[in-house]
């Protein structure tokens, strides 16, 4: 099977790591979680670690076919729009997208010319789906349970996981967002260690737990299955859903939550203006 050419953008404010996979035959490529730069003290948006990314590719003389976001992020503002300004290429997402719309376009009240039929994206992903990156064979794998928007895409012999999973020694993603569940995320991970041991597996965040010095983000599927500390090899469902349950009580909300997710359901699009020409984002107080 075809391997991509995998070149990754680390972010030390949010721990999210973006992604470039590239045909090294055709120079077709997909950028996948692209981050826009936020300050939450001054409300400042900057287009740093995506003007990272579009230098790159214009360097490496790459032409851009998708921008994919795994999912909504509730941790980091998507960079889409910006790079397909800059470079082009389908903007990507899963079809189960309606589905978080529905949820945070009430909450964030977006009112009645926002679309909740995920018509910001240019493309909507169905699970199994089959497309190309150049002459790679790829495929989205609807994997919810962190959100029900999830979707993991197979590129050639690699797969991009979102946040469903993260390195071996710090686990798997949390499911205490509206419409996760820690008992589809379990069985969406037992799709991906379906996968051959030898798939490369690429992450979306690594948060470096103590024991260990340095940023990591790729692993594989047999690695996950031997050492995953919440999901390996022997751990049961029931198992699973306990622990995951439990230690979702005791997480706190994303700091960039509120910000976030009023921009990724809109496909990387801010808010528009109001009437004074200036783009705001809403708090909902007493509600999350």
């Amino acid at each position: 099977m075809t391997a991509p050419l995998v070149t990754s953008f680390f972010d030390n404010a949010t721990n999210n790591v973006s992604h470039i996979a590239a045909d090294p035959e055709t120079g077709r490529c997909a950028i996948i979680d692209p981050l826009l730069n936020y300050d939450p003290a001054s409300g400042r948006t900057s287009t740093d670690s995506a003007g990272a990314i579009v230098a790159y590719i214009e360097k490496a003389g790459l032409s851009v076919d998708w921008i994919i976001d795994t999912h909504i992020h509730a941790d980091h503002l998507s960079a889409a729009q910006f790079l397909k300004a800059k470079l082009g290429g389908k903007l990507g997402i899963g079809d189960q997208i309606t589905e978080v719309q529905t949820v945070f376009g009430k909450l964030f009240n977006a009112g009645t010319k926002f679309r909740f039929d995920g018509g910001q994206f240019d493309h909507l992903f169905r699970d199994g789906e089959i497309y190309r990156i150049g002459n790679i064979k790829a495929q989205a794998i609807h994997t919810p349970g962190h959100t029900p928007a999830c979707m993991t895409h197979l590129i050639g012999d690699t797969a991009f996981v979102g946040d469903t999973l993260f390195m071996p020694d710090y686990g798997t993603a949390r499911c205490d967002f509206p419409g996760g569940d820690a008992r589809t995320l379990f069985r969406s991970i037992k799709r991906i260690f379906a996968l051959p041991d030898e798939t490369r597996i690429f992450l979306n965040h690594d948060y470096l737990p103590p024991e260990r010095s340095e940023y990591c983000w790729q692993t594989s599927v047999g690695e996950q299955r031997k050492k995953n500390i919440h999901v390996h090899d022997g751990i049961g469902e029931d198992e699973f859903v306990a622990m995951r349950n439990e230690r979702d009580k005791s997480l706190s909300t994303p700091k960039l939550m509120i910000p976030s997710v009023q921009v990724n359901i809109r496909a990387g699009e801010l808010p528009p203006p109001e009437r004074n020409g200036v783009r705001y984002l809403k708090v909902p107080l007493d509600i999350l």
